[in-house]
């Protein structure tokens, strides 16, 4: 993309990055003197960002990342709607997920940043999350919710720090039916793709396992009389 740049004297942008996609086009882009690269996700708080490729003279503006904000209202008096309810919805629209940026969940409804060239698509087709009927509008960018993360904490016991094990415990799964699910590429740590069950979590570790939504390791407490590891998470709500 860098290279496309420089001889055709063009923007490039990216998809939706998460934050190691960032950091690793940061890596390879960031030291070239004939371009320059930008990130922007809606506003400076945003997780997940469009990354804007550009000859060094030009000047981005965030109309250049091409972001458009939606806001959708459920029932929220008879339904509960979590993350991963929303953007499972989304994404059986037959979209990937690099097309949408952060999932804000708000006390009344949510707020999603979704990439400009698929807004109108999304406005025709996303008419129900779950068993819920939603309405879904348009927001100026400057409406943005501030996102904050909740997460609900609960503890448990493993006996191995092992991705396994606190897998199996977290989700409640037996080990025979996670490593299929981690050797499928379905599995992130902190935001990278891992296929080992045998890599050893620490501290402030967040997994995502696809379906499962995500969690992350709060603090490690210490071990039981048994010599098991007695672990707090959190689970995005």
């Amino acid at each position: 993309m860098a290279t496309r740049c420089e001889t055709s004297y063009r923007e490039r942008l990216t998809e939706f990055l998460d934050p190691r996609e960032q950091e690793i086009i940061q890596s390879i882009i960031g030291n070239d003197d004939e371009v320059t690269i930008a990130f922007f996700g809606g506003s400076p708080y945003s997780e997940r960002k469009r990354a804007l490729i550009a000859p060094s003279y030009i000047e981005v503006d965030e109309g250049d990342f091409k972001l458009s904000l939606y806001e959708i209202r459920y029932p929220v008096k008879f339904v509960s709607l979590e993350h991963r309810d929303v953007l499972g919805a989304l994404m059986n629209l037959g979209l990937k997920r690099e097309k949408f940026g952060d999932i804000i969940m708000c006390k009344e409804h949510v707020q999603v940043i979704i990439a400009e060239e698929i807004e109108e698509y999304v406005r025709a087709n996303l008419q129900m999350i779950g068993k819920a009927t939603v309405s879904i509008a348009p927001l100026a960018l400057s409406k943005l919710e501030k996102k904050q993360d909740v997460w609900i904490e609960s503890t448990t016991t493993v006996s191995s720090l092992r991705l396994d094990a606190v897998m199996s415990q977290i989700f409640n799964l037996s080990r025979t039916k996670v490593r299929p699910y981690i050797e499928k590429g379905l599995v992130k740590v902190n935001f990278k793709l891992v296929d080992q069950p045998a890599l050893l979590l620490v501290e402030g570790d967040q997994l995502s396992v696809r379906g499962f939504g995500r969690t992350k390791l709060i603090e490690i407490e210490g071990k039981t009389k048994k010599d098991k590891y007695r672990l707090r998470f959190g689970q995005l709500s």
